[in-house]
């Protein structure tokens, strides 16, 4: 989403579809709700603080991978009346989006979480509805072409994790040699 990258697509291949990665609009959202959490933290009593004491994981996780005494403090922390609840109530809904597959009802519910976000009176979680309106057709896209960069996003990281190893190395020939055993599983 960065706009570099952005105009260059759309510079050197005018035809092509641009699709975000729904991988990394997630990790805005968690960012956005993360950075809610820190604040509400700072606000706290010392009272209130041991309760929301390293609770950054529940407000991250997706419901179906909490554990069940996870999900039984998360719904304690649930009922206080802080900030962080509307994050993770708007984090939430957000995720309901993945799950659309026409693009006009993903639309409408895109439009709604955008403007809860906007009503929030959270500023994370207002940019975060701002960096959505700004990308949306990129993001709509998903909802039609269900693609991902995941594949490329491990083979990257696999190719960092070869050239690490291969420091030293004096050819680029041998890096090359390398990457193409690391990633392609080529018999030694």
């Amino acid at each position: 989403m960065w706009a570099p990258y952005v105009q260059a697509v759309q510079a050197h291949l005018p035809h092509a579809q641009l699709v975000f990665d729904r991988f990394h609009i997630v990790q805005h959202l968690n960012r956005a709700v993360d950075t809610v959490r820190r604040q509400a933290w700072r606000q706290l009593t010392g009272a209130e603080q041991p309760a929301f004491k390293r609770t950054r994981w529940l407000w991250l996780k997706n419901p179906w991978n909490l554990k069940p005494d996870e999900r039984r403090r998360l719904s304690t922390l649930c009922q206080l009346n802080l900030p962080i609840v509307r994050a993770y109530l708007l984090k939430e809904e957000f995720q309901r989006f993945w799950d659309y597959v026409r693009e006009r009802k993903a639309a409408r519910h895109l439009t709604y979480c955008l403007a809860w976000a906007m009503r929030s009176r959270l500023e994370p979680m207002k940019a975060f509805a701002r960096m959505v309106k700004a990308h949306l057709p990129g993001i709509l896209a998903w909802t039609k072409l269900r693609i991902s960069n995941g594949a490329l996003e491990g083979m990257n990281n696999k190719v960092k994790v070869i050239a690490h190893r291969a420091y030293g190395f004096r050819k680029a020939e041998t890096y090359i040699t390398a990457v193409y055993h690391g990633c392609a599983d080529l018999p030694l």
